[in-house]
């Protein structure tokens, strides 16, 4: 955390004008640039012919992702440095650019915060990502940043009753990939909305798991769950509504376990201030400007909500995720 004595007048400044650094990242990933370099190096008129953009225009911006350190540049033109090319290559199983590209559709309502704030209304209207470019952004963007915080989160969760794992809202099932690799004996469902059970189908049978993960279709909210289930698991759902709705998931997804079973909830978890940790500070600020009531929770707030949905045992496990995500759980 930066304290009041870190705020020099350069650092406020440099802070106020970030948004150079990322619009300029968003640009070149948008554009392609790092998978159009690859691992050789590039002139400026061969990448710029490539993307179809101004010669004089496509060196300033290379130029300033090199001074990121993302890109290099020597006498026979520009290559990628490692993270350049391990993160934002296209062909990296690492990439991280659908992320980027959901950011950057979430920055024309993050300049519109005052807005919000004098309104106490979101200024990001959800059907947005019913748009197909948006909807892939975040739908890929969620995976593979789950594809790459899945491994030591799940290697930090030991499943007593691993036998029936319940992904709720699980998008392309990551999680249920994940759990299931490392229990042989488990078997899985996920559960959402229709529109994603292609991709989540296809994301399975790459893993060689669709004899063991199914799809079941439906709105958490809304449509009756299936039982029976040793483990469920909620990851970065509740934190899209407010208390009385994930009050209302919680409930229905602890009837969808067996008796002992154990639910899981996996969110970015402010401490009971809630003035920090400061990612999950900045992101309830983007539910605020994307949703009626979604916010990021305290640990105080999570144990009263699952408290009151019926759950027991419940307590914190010791993972931390590099944003300051956290998992709670509770048995019924």
């Amino acid at each position: 955390m930066d304290r009041a004595e870190d705020w020099t007048p350069g650092k406020i400044l440099e802070a106020s004008g970030y948004y150079w650094k990322t619009c300029t990242l968003h640009a070149a990933v948008k554009l392609g640039v790092f998978s159009i370099i690859g691992s050789y190096p590039r002139k400026v008129a061969e990448i710029a012919d490539e993307i179809g953009s101004d010669y004089d225009a496509t060196q300033r911006l290379l130029n300033a992702v090199c001074a990121l350190g993302l890109l290099a540049k020597d006498e026979d033109g520009y290559i990628g440095t490692e993270a350049g090319m391990t993160y934002l290559d296209r062909s990296s199983p690492r990439y991280l650019g659908h992320m980027i590209l959901h950011h950057h559709h979430l920055v024309e309502s993050w300049f519109q915060l005052d807005q919000s704030v004098l309104s106490g209304r979101p200024v990001r209207n959800r059907t947005a990502f019913s748009d197909d470019q948006r909807r892939e952004s975040f739908l890929m963007g969620m995976f593979n940043n789950a594809m790459l915080l899945a491994p030591a989160l799940v290697a930090s969760v030991d499943l007593d009753r691993p036998g029936r794992f319940l992904d709720l809202g699980g998008g392309p099932g990551t999680y249920a990939i994940h759990f299931c690799r490392r229990y042989p004996e488990m078997s899985a469902t996920v559960f959402d909305l229709p529109t994603t059970e292609p991709f989540a189908q296809e994301t399975v049978a790459a893993f060689d798991l669709s004899d063991r993960i199914d799809f079941h279709p439906g709105n958490y909210l809304e449509d009756e769950l299936p039982t029976g289930f040793d483990v469920a698991w909620l990851s970065h759902i509740l934190h899209a509504e407010g208390p009385e709705a994930c009050r209302r998931i919680l409930e229905r997804a602890g009837k969808s376990l067996a008796p002992g079973g154990r639910l899981f909830v996996h969110e970015f978890i402010l401490d009971d201030t809630r003035a920090e940790p400061l990612f999950p500070a900045l992101f309830s600020l983007n539910m605020l400007l994307g949703t009626e009531e979604g916010r990021a929770y305290s640990e105080s707030e999570l144990r009263e909500l699952m408290a009151g949905a019926g759950l027991k045992e419940i307590r914190r496990l010791p993972f931390r995720g590099p944003t300051d995500s956290g998992i709670m759980t509770g048995t019924v």
